[in-house]
């Protein structure tokens, strides 16, 4: 037998998925390891699907989607985010996951360096093994809030750096990174000639400072924009997000897609459509029912003297269990699945600087959230 590509073989295993194969089998577990909404999905959001399907629309579309959907899109983009495009910039994509790896596919060649939130989301780094490129983790330290210090990454750009990947909402922290920040890092990125791949899928699940995002701010055409409709209208299998270009890359793109994904599917585009034109009631419905979890949460904790941070937006909770899971938290999650029967996902699934930490989705019922808290071992 052919062996497969050597890089391949590195791509790492989900320290999340590993969790949640293994809840699968055990019975009444409380889930809160996956990032799954537990509100159900509109009326009217199925109502276009079904009816898409019923009028036979189940044909190829356009490689960058259907443009009702992406006039859509670019409406919503200056209303709710400050960010004036056109449709050519603006490509349909299966979920903010495929979205992810064509920015990194466009912008990272084998053995190029990537910066990217440690602890982040764990797509980030295995579309860097898949892509032959190296993952280069700058740290998120409890002491300086979990935001980004230039200065860290500065020491960790070399001449093979060639992107640096954002993420506000942040998964699986949930610290929203200000303006200003974000301004200080596109100087950075700026100075050293960097693409900016900025992931914005929780940019509707913000607790106080307001969501920015980075190509908003953007003076040169350097930021790749990421957003998907999963989270925000609870469509996680229907597959549709987008992926925001700067302006000039459509020959580009346009055979990109096509070797990719051809298009995405046109019954989901349909139902992308309803949800982003239509009644917005369900998303803040869902936003009170995940801020009320937050609260009674971050109460229980507080009360039994376990650390948490505080987030600024998404739907988890980053949780200290350091005091508990003896400087292994992998194991300790999958030995407190099989004993108590409770299903989060380990922080060192996030990066090496989530050792000790664990993440909790918010986005479940909160009988079932406050007792799984409840048997978090307090220090």
């Amino acid at each position: 037998m052919p062996s497969l590509a050597p890089h391949i073989l590195g791509v790492p295993g989900s320290g999340i998925r590993r969790i949640h194969e293994i809840a699968i089998t055990l019975d009444d577990v409380i889930m809160l390891a996956v990032g799954e909404p537990d509100v159900p999905v509109a009326p009217h959001i199925a109502a276009a699907a079904k009816a898409a399907w019923d009028a036979d629309e189940t044909n190829y579309t356009a490689n960058a989607g259907i443009l009702p959907l992406r006039e859509a899109i670019v409406d919503k983009l200056a209303r709710v985010n400050d960010l004036h495009v056109t449709t050519d910039e603006v490509w349909v994509t299966v979920g903010a996951t495929q979205g992810l790896h064509q920015a990194m596919a466009l912008t990272l060649g084998p053995g190029d360096e990537v910066l990217l939130p440690d602890p982040g989301y764990t797509t980030f780094t295995m579309n860097a093994h898949m892509l032959d490129a190296v993952p280069v983790p700058y740290p998120l330290r409890p002491e300086s809030g979990f935001m980004p210090d230039v200065a860290t990454l500065e020491s960790l750009v070399t001449p093979r750096t060639r992107v640096l990947i954002l993420n506000s909402p942040s998964n699986p922290l949930g610290t929203i990174f200000p303006e200003s920040v974000l301004r200080e890092l596109l100087d950075f990125a700026r100075r050293h000639d960097l693409w900016v791949i900025s992931d914005e899928v929780y940019e509707y699940f913000t607790w106080g400072e307001p969501h920015v995002s980075t190509a908003s701010l953007d003076t040169d055409g350097r930021v790749l924009s990421v957003f998907s409709l999963s989270k925000t209208y609870a469509m996680t299998g229907i597959r549709i997000g987008y992926l925001v270009t700067p302006p000039g890359m459509v020959d580009t793109m346009r055979a990109v897609q096509e070797a990719t994904i051809s298009c995405a599917s046109a019954p989901g585009q349909h139902a992308a459509i309803a949800a982003i034109t239509g009644d917005q009631s369900h998303v803040a419905e869902a936003r009170e029912h995940y801020r009320g979890n937050l609260a009674a949460a971050t109460a229980l904790l507080a009360s039994r003297g376990i650390r948490y941070l505080d987030p600024g937006g998404a739907f988890y909770l980053w949780i200290d269990v350091s005091h508990a899971s003896g400087g292994t938290v992998a194991d300790w999650a999958e030995s407190f699945l099989r004993v108590s029967g409770v299903a989060v996902a380990p922080g060192s699934a996030f990066g090496a600087s989530g050792e000790g930490w664990i993440r909790v989705c918010l986005a479940a019922k909160r009988d079932d959230v406050l007792a799984g808290l409840g048997r978090l071992p307090a220090p």
